[in-house]
């Protein structure tokens, strides 16, 4: 038996993503071993994170407490006519290291799951619908994941977007650079063959 603080603490990891009892009992022994300052450190970054951090009341972004705008809403060198919609902030900052992109985004915070009872309600959709109607945008990029549910949130919004007169896009899918065809699921194949395009 342990000693109730060190259970609370790993019953508290386990309920994080990706970590199970194990990793749990192994990060929480490694903080009981390690100096003091270690789970200090953590224990502030833990509250600040609560308390400092709020999310862009135009894309849903996360970004500074106290800042009504995300740093890219602010930015007069995006382009506001071309807007990409994604399922979480994490998704936006891949897009973000590419360096390509240049226009401005929006977060829905999830995506549709009726298993999970999440319903268009639940997301950032109502926002979109409302910035767009707003003016100014000219294109619409879907790139929610290419899960069923990724899947299922695109078809949900296309034609609600369309309707709005804006060209709406899908990110395309297809081989990985390096992969093999072989191994290719054939879903990806499909995709691969449905995008192809001349070559130049």
């Amino acid at each position: 038996m342990l000693p109730e603080p060190i259970q609370n603490l790993v019953f508290a990891l386990e309920r994080l993503p990706g970590i199970g009892p194990k990793t749990a009992s192994r990060l929480a022994f490694y903080l009981l071993r390690a100096p003091e300052e270690v789970s200090g450190q953590l224990a502030k970054a833990l509250a600040d994170f609560k308390t400092k951090i709020a999310f862009c009341q135009e894309c849903f972004n996360i970004t500074s407490a106290g800042r009504e705008r995300c740093e890219i809403c602010e930015n007069g060198q995006r382009d506001g006519a071309i807007i990409c919609v994604v399922e979480e902030p994490l998704d936006m900052l891949a897009l973000e290291r590419i360096g390509a992109y240049r226009g401005k985004y929006h977060v829905l915070q999830g995506v549709l799951s009726p298993i999970e009872g999440i319903g268009p309600d639940d997301l950032k959709i109502k926002p979109l619908l409302e910035r767009i109607q707003r003016g100014g945008v000219q294109e619409v990029i879907l790139a929610t994941n290419p899960s069923m549910e990724g899947e299922a949130t695109a078809q949900y919004l296309h034609p609600r977007l369309q309707s709005l007169g804006v060209r709406v896009t899908r990110l395309a899918r297809g081989l990985p650079v390096g992969g093999d065809l072989e191994y290719a699921d054939q879903n990806t194949l499909l995709r691969a063959l449905s995008g192809r395009h001349e070559m130049s």
